[in-house]
């Protein structure tokens, strides 16, 4: 058994897809505290060749709260004005058509919080991608809250029967590989590797939100992309 664990981000660049795709068990960390200006709520897609940062309103966002307890700001309707962003950004991309609907259909959910948002846009994008890890929410099985750090990792693979913790290249400094082999754990950091396509006319930006990566690559160069990884 293959976990990974990570907190939910909207519409995410392809490493966490591919991070997604390398494991048997994706279980998104929502009960950990929100943390302002992640990545939690928002991403850059491409507008006129440059990255562009979006962002979801949020409703007394603070870092004092679990994700989970983060409510979306209803009074501030951010949807159409997304759509149209990325409706003029991408109308003449190659998949536009079937990756608008998608969105369309994601950003129109009926959801109170972001971690519902995110967490049926990663359903939805996995889907779509023909990713078919099973994914699941620490609030709802693991009760360990009361562990902090590398300390809950262990656990929550212990419960799951894990031999093999897949964590992104950013936590090297957080996770002892030693601790975890001690436990019967074997511990690898995926580090995405460049994989540039074409966007348009201009100079390749990279690591946008997947919402670029699907607009531009058919399915067979999207499962291509997520094997541009490397385990260290």
């Amino acid at each position: 058994m293959t976990i990974a664990i990570m907190q939910p981000y909207i519409f995410p660049y392809i490493g966490y897809f591919q991070l997604i795709n390398a494991v048997d068990k994706f279980i998104i960390y929502d009960d950990v505290n929100f943390i302002n200006k992640g990545w939690i709520n928002r991403n850059n897609i491409l507008v006129s060749g440059k990255a562009h940062l979006f962002t979801i309103p949020l409703k007394d966002a603070s870092q004092n709260k679990l994700i989970n307890e983060v409510g979306l700001l209803t009074s501030e309707p951010w949807q159409k004005k997304f759509l149209k962003t990325v409706q003029q950004s991408y109308q003449k991309a190659p998949h536009y058509q079937k990756v608008f609907v998608l969105i369309e259909e994601i950003v129109n959910l009926e959801v109170s919080t972001i971690y519902e948002l995110t967490l049926h846009a990663l359903i939805k994008t996995c889907a779509f991608m023909e990713i078919e890890t099973e994914i699941v929410a620490s609030s709802t099985i693991y009760q360990n809250t009361n562990l902090k750090g590398q300390d809950r990792i262990l656990d929550i693979c212990k419960q799951e029967n894990a031999t093999h913790y897949i964590n992104p290249i950013g936590g090297m400094e957080l996770y002892d590989k030693g601790k975890f082999e001690r436990e019967g754990i074997k511990l690898d950091f995926i580090k995405s590797l460049p994989y540039p396509y074409t966007q348009f006319k201009n100079a390749f930006v990279p690591w946008l939100s997947v919402i670029d990566i699907l607009m531009f690559n058919n399915p067979e160069e999207i499962r291509e992309q997520l094997k541009a990884y490397e385990l260290i």
